[in-house]
């Protein structure tokens, strides 16, 4: 799902691959469903608690419903949308704000989403989108793990994926992997019924506050956390230890356990966000068994 197309918007003419403009078709290749209520749109602004004072990175702003919450706020928006038909009805909808300067209307791809080149500072705006399917992992790894993180995510997702992040009473390497840089919540469901095409499932909105890269000293040490996370849910069936014990040696490991107050029969699933910290920090300092 593109963020926050709905189809209201009836330019005269016809639309880049020469259908009506009523008919603005989804792609599949874009994982679009057009939103049909504009409802959505402000559940969206409100759970990023949006203000004048805030500038918005939208990815995917469709044929602009949110874009025009997100501008009736008074915040100035950046805009990345990749369907150059979209970007079409967009200039036209919005050339006021376009010329002024209140929204910023970027041709490109998400997956080549880089936060630095869009003259946003660290820490100075939010994100605020409905996002496809699947590029949710994706997106949520580009946006959280940059060095330039925004103060509030907000994404509308599969519902699904939200509950395993937000609701779920065993971690996973999602769940942890936002986690480690913020503070998930379950804002509210969006059932199907809200796009054209329906799609298969219905989608949930994800919020992500206090967003901040304070959990890791360095850069090496969050790729270890992101390895270990890995090693550890490689097997889920088997006990944490053993799956460590691939890479260090089981005594150690063992110590390392009692000492932290960790079961040694432990699974992934059941330690939560702190364990998985101090298990970093301390391997980090622990030799690694010789490659096999």
């Amino acid at each position: 799902m593109y963020c926050s197309e709905i189809m209201t918007y009836k330019p005269k003419n016809k639309n880049m691959d020469g259908d009506s403009p009523e008919k603005f078709r989804p792609k599949k290749s874009l994982g679009q469903n057009f939103l049909t209520s504009d409802v959505v749109p402000k559940w969206l602004c409100a759970a990023g608690e949006v203000t004048a004072l805030d500038t918005v990175l939208e990815i995917g702003p469709g044929t602009g419903a949110l874009t025009r919450i997100l501008l009736d706020t008074g915040a100035s928006v950046v805009a990345l949308e990749a369907d150059v038909r979209a970007v079409t009805i967009l200039e036209q909808e919005f050339s006021l704000q376009i010329t002024s300067g209140k929204l910023t209307l970027i041709h490109g791809d998400a997956r080549e989403l880089k936060v630095g080149e869009l003259g946003l500072r660290h820490h100075e705006f939010k994100v605020v989108a409905n996002i496809p399917y699947y590029l949710s992992g994706f997106l949520l790894r580009t946006l959280l793990e940059s060095p330039i993180q925004p103060t509030t995510l907000v994404f509308l997702m599969q519902k699904e994926v939200v509950e395993r992040i937000a609701r779920s009473a065993k971690e996973s390497i999602l769940s942890l992997s936002v986690k480690a840089f913020g503070v998930p919540k379950y804002i509210k469901t969006v059932t199907r019924g809200h796009f054209n095409p329906k799609p298969a499932v219905d989608s949930a909105i994800l919020q992500v506050t206090a967003i901040t890269l304070a959990n890791f000293s360095s850069k090496p040490e969050q790729d270890l956390y992101f390895e270990l996370l890995h090693l550890g849910f490689g097997q889920k069936r088997k006990q944490l230890l053993s799956n460590f014990a691939h890479i260090y040696e089981r005594e150690t490991l063992n110590t390392l356990f009692t000492t932290l107050g960790i079961k040694i029969d432990a699974r992934a699933e059941t330690l939560a966000l702190p364990v998985w910290l101090l298990l970093t920090k301390n391997l980090q300092t622990i030799p690694r068994l010789p490659p096999r």
